[in-house]
């Protein structure tokens, strides 16, 4: 029976763990379209000791996005070996964002483009054999 404990919360950590990874990039790459979409760089000013931050809403939405993103990733690169996790999520990370690109703004997919993600993914693919 203790066994059967113990696996479960393995099971349901590393459960969490991919939850964590998910939102890792959904956030990462919302952040990005929504500072696109927003168009606005931003502006830090200082005036008479006060520091004011200008930007569109969309492009706060995008920076607040992104922001979490980093916080959460350091979570997530504590959890997993770093040369293991960080060429597989920013793997990802640029075929999610070529594929928002496309849909959302309408950005054109060239073979190159294609051909590079497919590159990545093949690359993902190989990181994740067992070794034997």
């Amino acid at each position: 029976m203790g066994a059967n404990v113990v696996s479960s919360v393995s099971n349901r950590r590393r459960i969490m763990q991919y939850v964590l990874i998910g939102v890792y990039l959904c956030l990462t790459v919302a952040g990005l379209v929504f500072m696109k979409l927003g168009g606005n760089p931003g502006s830090l000013e200082v005036k008479d000791g006060t520091v004011t931050l200008g930007m569109s809403i969309i492009s706060g939405i995008g920076f607040i996005c992104y922001l979490c993103s980093f916080l959460l990733f350091t979570r997530v690169v504590i959890m997993f070996d770093l040369s293991y996790i960080y060429p597989i999520v920013t793997g990802i990370v640029q075929i999610l964002t070529l594929v928002a690109s496309a849909l959302v703004f309408k950005e054109n997919m060239s073979a190159q483009s294609i051909i590079g993600a497919i590159i990545i993914i093949v690359g993902i693919i190989i990181m994740n054999f067992k070794k034997a």
